[in-house]
């Protein structure tokens, strides 16, 4: 049998991905069988230490961990794989590049990560990855980086005049001199100076995660956007798994090659062209009406199915509840308590349960980095796209709103993208991967995708990203999808309002939640179409 980790025969130039397992099951393989076991157990729980033998005999001991590997086995290639979720696995990833953040690690619902934020921590401009390249293509990316990391750090000064102004509008007593204003402008610079910043841009990260979705990641980790880092991130994660826990090699898969996913054959089998990728370009962005964010479907009868929904918890006829009450029990804060909670608790009622059934799709355009942070709402499920299909041939990047104001500096940003994708188009004449040039692309480049969620996860979303202290691009995203749900169901879409406004319905103090972060603007007396903002 082959080695299962084998060292990949490319690495990055730049420093190596570090991955340390920071905190685990004591014995997660032989309580993941334990809990299979118990599915049939006539004599209770049964636990991790009986499965794995501990106190008996050597022979004992081994007959029993043969047979815990064959339950294993045996389990995992029928399909029954919720036993493999008990057991979690902590890690601290370091020397991890934002593309592969976004495009593997946060692109699915089963994680939970806590990463550096780039709006509130000033990057550090020499921790960027360097794919394996050579000779004159090497200079190339290292010129670009060079020219990205110092076009960030000139801008967030030249921003800070523009940020300071629009600060002392919201604050009209603060002295910029003083400390609290001068932080505050310098993160507000520093947020929108970051859109001219690689993707390749380090991060570092807790990252947690299930014993299911390590073997998901491994099995998968060669696909797109950037197989060569997932395969070396995830390889020392699997290294870490089993240097504890050896037993998992009992069910652990071989990844499948690059070549073998399914993404990689079709994509070869279109033969798309440059062309068709900006006539698609084209053809989405016409699409959404020059919104953000656009409703394309929902369900017909949401608010009749929201009502039938709270009747059937109280079952109750139409006679005594009629929609407009049920409608408001549900999401009216002053009527529902929960949703002016701090703790969301909105699955683990039976009330707010009734909003999983109406169903919202949208289709959205946003930055990496915008998306960045909509992905991280997990459960309002997006498709998004293969990054190089669509992105390198041309400039192709979205415009933070502040620097509309700035015409002077929206220009220099222009030329920013323009020499950036200039050297990108440079790098692929040269025969450079699309995989490893995707990796200077800015974090201003455009993201085309469709996102779904049912009106509980949506609701959720909303409450925190209408908050002025949401990301600028996040923020206008819900506010579209706000007003069109509104006009669409006007009965529904009401409610759909930043928590202060959920709070100040239901009588929570105090109202803002942010403390020190309040805004400066008293939202909750607003009504969504009045919403404005530039930081």
């Amino acid at each position: 049998m082959p080695e299962l980790i084998e060292t990949p025969a490319q690495s990055f130039l730049s420093a190596e991905p570090k991955v340390t397992l920071v905190n685990t099951f004591t014995k997660p393989f032989d309580n993941a069988v334990a809990t299979a076991r118990t599915c049939y157990s006539s004599k209770g729980i049964i636990t991790a230490e009986q499965v794995g033998g501990q106190g008996l005999d050597e022979e004992k001991q081994e007959d029993r961990r043969q047979k815990r590997d064959d339950l294993a086995r045996s389990i995992y290639k029928a399909g029954h794989h919720t036993t493999l979720q008990h057991a979690h696995f902590q890690f601290a990833l370091e020397n991890v590049s934002r593309q592969f953040i976004w495009s593997f690690l946060h692109s699915h619902p089963f994680y939970n990560s806590e990463q550096v934020s780039q709006r509130y921590v000033t990057v550090d401009t020499s921790q960027i990855a360097m794919p394996p390249l050579s000779g004159p293509a090497a200079q190339i990316y290292r010129d670009t980086v060079e020219f990205q990391t110092k076009a960030y750090l000139s801008l967030t000064e030249k921003l800070k005049g523009l940020v300071g102004r629009e600060y002392q509008a919201r604050f009209k007593h603060a002295d910029l001199a003083g400390k609290k204003a001068a932080m505050a402008v310098q993160k507000k610079s520093q947020e929108v100076a970051r859109y001219v910043l690689p993707v390749a841009t380090f991060a570092y990260l807790y990252h947690t995660i299930s014993g299911l979705t390590l073997l998901r990641y491994w099995r998968l980790c060669q696909t797109f956007d950037a197989p060569l880092e997932q395969r070396l991130v995830i390889g020392k994660m699997v290294e870490a798994v089993l240097a504890e826990a050896p037993e998992y090699r009992a069910i652990m898969e071989q990844p499948l090659a690059f070549e073998a996913t399914a993404e990689v054959q079709m994509y070869e089998d279109f033969h798309a062209t440059d062309a068709t990728h900006k006539d698609f370009r084209v053809e989405f962005d016409a699409s959404l009406g020059g919104r953000t964010s656009k409703l394309v479907d929902h369900s017909k009868e949401a608010e009749k199915m929201l009502a039938n929904s709270v009747r059937e918890v109280f079952g109750l006829p139409s006679s005594a509840l009629s929609d407009d009450e049920a409608i408001l029990l549900a999401l009216d804060p002053s009527k529902n308590k929960y949703l002016g909670e701090t703790l969301n608790v909105s699955t683990h009622s039976k009330l707010t349960r009734a909003l999983f059934h109406p169903h919202y799709t949208f289709r959205k355009k946003l930055s990496h980095t915008g998306d960045s942070q909509d992905q991280r709402h997990r459960m309002t499920p997006a498709s998004r796209p293969i990054l190089h299909a669509l992105t390198l041939d041309e400039p192709d990047y979205l415009v933070p709103v502040l620097l509309e104001q700035d015409q002077a500096l929206k220009k220099e940003f222009g030329k920013i993208m323009e020499k950036t994708w200039d050297n990108i188009v440079k790098l692929r004449k040269l025969g450079v991967s699309a995989e490893f040039a995707s990796y200077l692309l800015p974090n201003a480049v455009a993201v085309r995708f469709t996102e779904s969620a049912d009106l509980l996860n949506l609701h959720h979303k909303h409450a925190m990203r209408l908050c002025y202290n949401a990301q600028e691009e996040i923020w206008k995203a819900s506010l579209d999808e706000a007003q069109q749900v509104r006009e669409v169901h006007p009965r529904i879409g009401k409610w759909l309002l930043p928590p202060c406004g959920l709070r100040s319905r239901a009588g929570t103090k105090p109202v803002c939640p942010e403390g020190e972060r309040f805004c400066g603007v008293v939202v909750w007396k607003k009504d969504l179409n009045e919403y404005q903002r530039v930081i």
